[in-house]
């Protein structure tokens, strides 16, 4: 079965629902916001290759991703996961200023098609989101390191 990675922005409430469910819930009545290469962004960016195209689609999950902090000090989070294609909608016609690589997802996504997560490092908790550092990258089986950061 064909997959599309998707980077799906999560915050607290996110982080505890993977780890107590092991899966990031989504259903018809309640699609998960994520973001992938998409038809638009990729008319949206021609001559990019699938890398660049991809991070495009993962800063635009680490966008969406500062407005789930329920405190400024929250670390921004993306979880980058492998979703069945057929669950994976795009967002044919995006609101006004939404980023073309939003898609809905229409399915739940096990843990185990989680790849991993990004997470601000310290120095820019509490920064601006455009004077944030990279994000730091932690394997799937680093799920309660990176919810201990909630604590």
């Amino acid at each position: 079965m064909p997959v599309v990675r998707v980077y799906v922005p999560l915050g607290r409430d996110g982080l505890e629902e993977l780890a107590t469910s092991g899966r990031l819930n989504a259903g018809p009545g309640t699609p998960r916001v994520a973001f992938a290469v998409t038809g638009a962004l990729e008319a949206s960016a021609p001559g990019h290759d699938v890398e660049d195209l991809e991070y495009a689609a993962f800063s635009d999950a680490v966008d969406a991703a500062g407005g789930l902090r329920v405190a400024r000090a929250d670390r921004r989070v993306v979880a980058s996961a492998d979703a069945d294609a057929e669950s994976v909608v795009d967002q044919v016609a995006p609101r006004e200023g939404a980023p073309v690589s939003r898609v809905v997802v229409t399915a739940p996504v096990p843990l185990s098609r989680v790849a991993s997560f990004h997470v601000d490092d310290e120095v820019a908790v509490g920064q601006p989101d455009d004077e944030a550092d990279e994000l730091l990258w932690y394997d799937v089986t680093e799920l309660d390191d990176v919810r201990a950061f909630f604590a």
